[in-house]
């Protein structure tokens, strides 16, 4: 008789039971916030605190407060303060970081590269730089699946994004960009004290030079395509890059924010669509029924639709399988604001400058919200499923007014890698495969993902 299999619980902290002190709270956050939140965060629709480290701290978990956080009211929410001092070290001026006239510049400048027929034109690089990089692997062979994912998805945003024409050796990169966010991608013990910021923090000052390695590389790529604009004008692909450069002037952006741009998509862009792609298949790999029928879809459909820009529609397990490991690990586990102005929400007080936590990493676990919250269950995304899902409930790509530009161009991008990667191998565990979800800029499995590639039978 064919019974159910046990559902996979991937690991992740358990909430803790009791609040932490003032110094084990500063521990906690700067070693991995994921760790901090206790059994209310993923049991209540809002909780308001006194830190004792800075303003009001209201963690919301109710749909309906976040959409009145992002959506209805987002005008009286700015950027917090802390994931600023984080971010804008790094990104200046970037999309994630950008507020007011200078993010709106940036965004509309950006959004033309991002329309429905642009991303559909994507899908034959993403194809073909998949199946290059699927051809690298040799039956048997123990590879780290994260930092493949991250070379993976850099060469593919390389390609498609700035035409293959990024300055520097790709082999350097997947160092430097962990070094980088190990570094200046978290959250410094003094940020959260309020310290002045002409008090050096230690972690940026050790993120010096890969920082320097990326904004070099930007410099380099810069000038090689604008020297390309005056040789070959009618040459240059039509791409990312170009646009941004031809962008630049007085109603446009400028040349410092062109730059912060992108290195926020070289150092950033790729990064979520990785660590997405790498937990998926290590969550597939734990649970064999689920990637069984992952195999048989990608199978049927490859061998009847070439196009791959179709895939996305006709993958739903694929797909699902993507979002529900986007649910257990968000590649950006906080989205954080702070009030400009006191309002009521309902029974709520939200005072000026109170901050406003609102974590996928707890909302995407909470009791209230889902049925067996920590169990890998693909069928939740399933498309006869995806009604019952609140859409404030589910935010691996943010929302509102700056959920993310590259939502549709990530979907696309994870299937097609998908699809390729699966339909010639199995990826399954070793004894050396105990990640451990780490947040820094994203959610990282701590020791990486050490797996075994194995050639998939006929």
């Amino acid at each position: 008789m064919d019974t159910q299999p046990t559902a996979f619980i991937p690991p992740a902290p358990k909430p803790r039971t009791r609040p932490p002190t003032t110094l084990e709270m500063i521990r906690i956050v700067y070693r991995n916030p994921l760790e901090l939140w206790g059994e209310p965060s993923y049991n209540e629709p809002w909780i308001s605190i006194r830190t004792g480290i800075g303003g009001p701290l209201v963690i919301a978990n109710d749909p309906a407060l976040i959409r009145h956080v992002l959506v209805d009211n987002a005008k009286n929410y700015r950027m917090a303060r802390v994931r600023q001092k984080i971010l804008r070290p790094i990104l200046h001026d970037g999309l994630l970081t950008a507020e007011g006239e200078t993010w709106k510049r940036s965004r509309k400048a950006m959004a033309p590269v991002f329309t429905p027929r642009n991303i559909a034109g994507f899908a034959g690089p993403m194809l073909r730089v998949s199946e290059d990089f699927a051809a690298r692997y040799q039956d048997g062979s123990t590879v780290d699946v994260a930092r493949d994912m991250t070379m993976l998805t850099y060469e593919i945003l390389a390609e498609t994004l700035f035409s293959g024409e990024i300055a520097g050796d790709p082999g350097d990169f997947a160092h430097q960009v962990d070094h980088l966010f190990e570094t200046m991608g978290r959250v410094d013990p003094l940020d959260l004290i309020g310290a002045p910021d002409w008090l050096p923090r230690i972690t940026r000052l050790r993120g010096r030079k890969a920082l320097a390695f990326f904004r070099g590389l930007v410099v380099e790529t810069m000038k090689m395509r604008k020297e390309r604009l005056l040789r070959e004008p009618d040459a240059v692909p039509n791409d990312f890059l170009t646009l941004l450069l031809k962008a630049e002037g007085p109603d446009g952006i400028t040349a410092s924010e062109i730059e912060d741009n992108i290195i926020t998509f070289i150092g950033a862009g790729h990064e979520t669509t990785a660590r997405a792609l790498g937990w998926t298949l290590y969550c597939l790999a734990e649970a064999p029924w689920e990637r069984e029928k992952i195999e048989a879809e990608i199978d049927a459909v490859i061998a009847s639709t070439p196009d791959p820009y179709e895939w996305l529609g006709k993958m739903p397990f694929t797909r699902a399988a993507f979002e529900e490991a986007m649910r257990l690990y968000p590649p950006a586990a906080s989205i954080s604001r702070e009030a400009i102005a006191p309002e009521r929400w309902r029974d709520l007080d939200i005072v000026k400058c109170a901050q406003i936590q609102i974590m996928p990493w707890t909302i995407h676990r909470h009791r209230k919200l889902w049925t067996q919250p920590d169990a890998f269950l693909p069928e939740r995304f399933h498309p006869e499923n995806r009604d019952a899902i609140d859409r404030y409930q589910y935010l691996p790509f943010g929302a509102g007014p700056r959920i993310c530009i590259g939502a549709a161009f990530a979907m696309q991008e994870a299937v097609i890698a998908m699809a390729v990667l699966m339909s010639r191998f199995r990826f399954d565990t070793v004894p050396e495969t105990k990640p451990w979800p780490v947040q820094k800029l994203t959610t990282q499995p701590q020791g990486g993902l050490p797996m075994r590639v194995s050639n998939r039978q006929d």
